[in-house]
This record gives structure tokens, C-alpha cells and sequence, in this order.
């Protein structure tokens, strides 16, 4: 039987309608059961400290508990297929990090990206990365180590986390922005990294403020720039490297994200939440100890970063010709 069009289309604003009535009342009822986040790191590293430490302040808001799932793997694409796979229902969320704007271009046969496949949520934090040293190392400040590099191309050994995470391609990006020659070695984490440059055989590696910051104070290790903008609370004597490269600069990032169809009324009810968690004066005062501070914003916020990095690191990607399968 054929409608008339009159009909056809108030039969069809009545669906709609009912339609979003039914999306607002399950927004209002969220969550009625624990919520999953996906870590794309092991337990005990910085991005599941904070997933732990706002995770708790947001459960206490939400009335549900949030339950840490650690999917350390593939650069952080082992935990964002997960969650892509996952009922965009709102009850299973990603970490978004850095590692998962760089992996559009790094891996560029993959058929999952953040950008195809996850809502952002919202934004959780902001930490920067410093330039480290061997005490031992001929240069103590940026600008000397520019010149040692430019008088001895090849010779200067770059240590890294891993290769094409953020450890790496801050590297990559202070090489392309200054035009000096090093040689980068990979190793299996941050640890190992550490330790490979107090032996001498790494001469300078890019790392997290927050692990770096003990073997700093103790002078194990020699602090020559952060990779803010500004110069850092917990290392005020060290300044950004953009001082002497203009325009450096690099900055971690954690948010949260969802798979894509998730109602837009739950992902604006997280993104009210997670904001009012970061404003708890305790969990400042955590990231605060870590060198961190909180990353405050609205969706199309974090949107608009997970973007601009994507774009950013996929021309030092391109520069230093990298590609994972």
C-alpha cells in the first residue's frame, strides 16, 4: 500500500521523535553498569596512572565503577581495535593518547584509526617531554649540542623508547627542525632507555618529565631543555628547547574516546564529567606531582587536537621515513 507523502512524513517525524526520546532517556539513565576504559599501556605506566586517578574521581560521579583494562600492543592499535569493535554504547571507552594521532600516518595500512573509527570524548591531560643528557656528554645546554652535532654528524647515538612513539619522534622533529645527523636506537621502554644513557651507550634520548624527573633531581641524568612552551613547575631551572629551535615544541596528551555511533548524549554527559573530575583539587595535585597539569575542553575540542597532532605528526613521520605494518 503507498502512503500519501503527508502521512509518509508524519509517520516519519514520529519515528524520529521517538527516536532521540529514546536516546535522552538512555543518556539519562547512564551508566547503569561499570564502565570499561582500555589502557594502551601496561599497569603502572604514566597514561594508567592518570586513567586510574581521574577513572576513580569520575566513578564517584557517575555512580559506577570504572574498570582499568590494560591492552599494552601494536603501538596503542591492539587497544583502539578493541574498543572500535566494541557496542557504541558508551560502556566501553579508549585512553587516547599522542602514539594514536602519529599511528594514522605509522601505520598506514591499517583499516582502524582513531580518526576513522573513535568519538572524541574529551581531553584529560597535558605533560611535556625534556631532552636528556649523560652528565659525561660534551654538551650541557641545546645550543651546544646543536653545534657538537653539526661538527660531529653521525656520531651523536639518539637513544628512544621505541621506535615511532613520542620518545622517538620528538627526536625525529628536533633533527628536521635543526638539520643536524644523529643515529637513533630503539629500546624496549623507557627503562631500558635510562639505562643505556647512564652507561654512555645512548648519548641523548626525549623523555617523559614524569619518569625522567627522579634520575634528574638526583643528577643522575642532565636535563638540557623541555619540550614545552614554558618553562616547567617541577624543573624551573631548565628551559624549552624553543628557546634556542623557535617553534619547538611537543606536548603529551591523554583523553578519552568511544567507539564510533556512540549517542551524542552520552558522549556530552562524560565530557561534563570528566571535566568536573579534573577540577577535583586532588587530582591536580596528583598530576601536579607527575608534571602534569589538566587538559580541560569540550568535544569538538579534543577533536580539533586529535586533528592538528595527526596532521603535525605525520609530516615528521614522512620526514624520517618510518612506516609499520
Amino acid at each position: 500500500m503507498k502512503l500519501p507523502r503527508r502521512k509518509f512524513l508524519h509517520l516519519a517525524a514520529g519515528a524520529a521523535a521517538l527516536s532521540a526520546a529514546s536516546r535522552i532517556a538512555s543518556a539519562q539513565t547512564y551508566p547503569s553498569r561499570p564502565v570499561t576504559v582500555i589502557v594502551f599501556v601496561p599497569a603502572g605506566g604514566t597514561p594508567d596512572i592518570i586513567a586510574r586517578l581521574v577513572g576513580q574521581a569520575l566513578s564517584q560521579r557517575l555512580g559506577q565503577s570504572l574498570v582499568i583494562d590494560n591492552r599494552p600492543g601494536g603501538g596503542g592499535n591492539l587497544a583502539l581495535q578493541a574498543v572500535a569493535r566494541a557496542p557504541a554504547d558508551g560502556y566501553t571507552l579508549l585512553m587516547v593518547a599522542t602514539p594514536h594521532a602519529v599511528n594514522v600516518t605509522l601505520y598506514e595500512k591499517s583499516t582502524t584509526t582513531v580518526m576513522r573509527d573513535i568519538v572524541p570524548v574529551a581531553s584529560l591531560n597535558s605533560d611535556s617531554f625534556v631532552l636528556l643528557a649523560n652528565p659525561a656528554f660534551a654538551a650541557k645546554t641545546v645550543p651546544e649540542l646543536i653545534a657538537y652535532a653539526k661538527a660531529n654528524p653521525g656520531r651523536i647515538n639518539l637513544g628512544s623508547s621505541g621506535t615511532g612513539n613520542l620518545s622517538h619522534l620528538s627526536g625525529e622533529l628536533f633533527r628536521m627542525m635543526t638539520g643536524i645527523e644523529v643515529v637513533h636506537v630503539p629500546y624496549r621502554g623507557t627503562p631500558a632507555a635510562h639505562s643505556a644513557l647512564l652507561a654512555g651507550d645512548a648519548h641523548v634520548i626525549f623523555d617523559a618529565v614524569a619518569s625522567s624527573l627522579p634520575q634528574i633531581q638526583s643528577g643522575a641524568l642532565r636535563a638540557l631543555g623541555v619540550t614545552a612552551s614554558e618553562r616547567q613547575r617541577v624543573l624551573p631551572d631548565i628551559p624549552p628547547i624553543g628557546d634556542s629551535v623557535p617553534g619547538f615544541a611537543v606536548t603529551g596528551w591523554l583523553g578519552i574516546g568511544a567507539p564510533k555511533g556512540t549517542p551524542a548524549e552520552i558522549v556530552e554527559r562524560l565530557n561534563q564529567e570528566v571535566n568536573l573530575a579534573l577540577a577535583d583539587p586532588a587530582v591536580k595535585a596528583r598530576m601536579a606531582d607527575l608534571g602534569s597539569e589538566p587538559l580541560f575542553g569540550s568535544v569538538s575540542d579534543f577533536a580539533k587536537l586529535i586533528a592538528n597532532e595527526t596532521e603535525k605528526w605525520a609530516k615528521v613521520v614522512k620526514f624520517a621515513g618510518l612506516k609499520q605494518d
